[in-house]
């Protein structure tokens, strides 16, 4: 008997694997969760065999991703909602400046960084707003409307300050919380409170529903034009905590600082598996994004690559994303 045990007891575990997997793969993050993990395993076992030449558990390493994380995290989840409701906004990465050349600025004219950091946030709502004013009041695609407002809001900067820096002298508040890195505590607030938005929420349902289908989810009473106008003011709200948070940790923003940062924020959302053309995704899929790019990004530094590497990856890492996602989509339409 022991034997017939044995036998039948090798085949259900492997069918349990295989459940385990399938369940995983079933979640909204499941495949950019296990890539994640699988790079992970890899990079801890290098990091183990190789600490000298591969210091990637190293506490100046992770201090720096640490650092380095909330900044995207921040701009991607912001793009996030507004691409799962089926819109586009390019110009987060110059709102990103703009707002926070704007804070730093009032801060050096005497104004307190309390008062100053929201009034940066409340500008970034606003821009946002005017974006999904101008879009949904002409009825114009919001990929052409935000392209205006990148390079609008580019040259806002340098007519409001120059091509200069601006410093930025934070109180320590801005820089650590409770002994840890205060924007990693930021992130991690965020992406708490936008997945009990989007996933517990109606209004989450309705993002979802606006973005899948904006005319059955009008026939079922959705203000969906009310709905993709928060989501663009939530896009430049974001936007503007990321370019606060970043000018906290350097101390100084950069005129062109934030260029750039738009196409990386689309492409965590894209590898975290949201759908172009809305109605798709989940906060932990942008998340886990935003960290597999800067793994990346990290291992490349690590191994003392070519920058250029980095464009190659992650310009291959989109390409195959958005693949799998439309194999996923028409699978679901099948």
């Amino acid at each position: 008997m022991t034997p017939v045990l044995a036998e039948s007891a090798a085949p259900r575990s492997r069918t349990q694997r295989r459940s385990i997997l399938k369940q995983i793969m079933g979640m909204p993050a499941g495949a950019i969760f296990l890539v994640f993990m699988t790079l992970q395993i890899v990079c801890i076992v290098g990091a183990l065999l190789y600490p000298d030449e591969f210091r990637y558990l190293s506490p100046q390493n992770l201090t720096i991703l640490m650092k380095a994380i909330p900044v995207l995290g921040c701009l991607a989840l912001g793009a996030g909602v507004l691409m799962i409701a089926g819109e586009f906004d390019l110009s987060i990465g110059s709102v990103y400046t703009f707002t926070a050349v704007l804070m730093a600025s009032l801060v050096n004219a005497g104004l307190s960084a309390f008062v100053a950091a929201p009034i940066g946030i409340l500008t970034g709502l606003l821009i946002g707003s005017l974006n999904g004013h101008i879009t949904l009041r002409f009825g114009l695609p919001s990929f052409i409307v935000t392209l205006g407002g990148l390079l609008f809001w580019r040259g806002a900067v340098l007519l409001y300050n120059g091509a200069v820096q601006v410093r930025f002298d934070p109180e320590p508040v801005f820089t650590t919380l409770f002994g840890v890195n205060a924007a990693f505590i930021w992130i991690a607030l965020f992406v708490t409170g936008f997945h009990l938005l989007l996933h517990r929420h109606r209004f989450g349902n309705h993002v979802f529903a606006t973005g899948g289908n904006r005319g059955a989810a009008e026939a079922i009473g959705i203000n969906t034009s009310r709905v993709k106008l928060i989501a663009f003011a939530i896009a430049g709200g974001m936007a503007a905590v990321a370019g606060i948070l970043a000018t906290a940790r350097v101390g100084s923003v950069q005129p062109g600082q934030g260029a750039g940062l738009e196409l990386q924020a689309i492409a965590a959302c894209v590898i975290g598996g949201l759908s172009l053309r809305g109605g798709r995704g989940s906060i932990i899929g942008i998340f886990l994004g935003v960290l597999l790019i800067h793994t990346i990004t990290d291992v490349l530094l690590l191994l003392r690559a070519p920058g250029f590497y980095l464009d190659m990856f992650i310009a291959t890492l989109i390409v195959l994303a958005a693949i799998f996602n439309h194999l996923i989509e028409r699978r679901g339409l099948a």
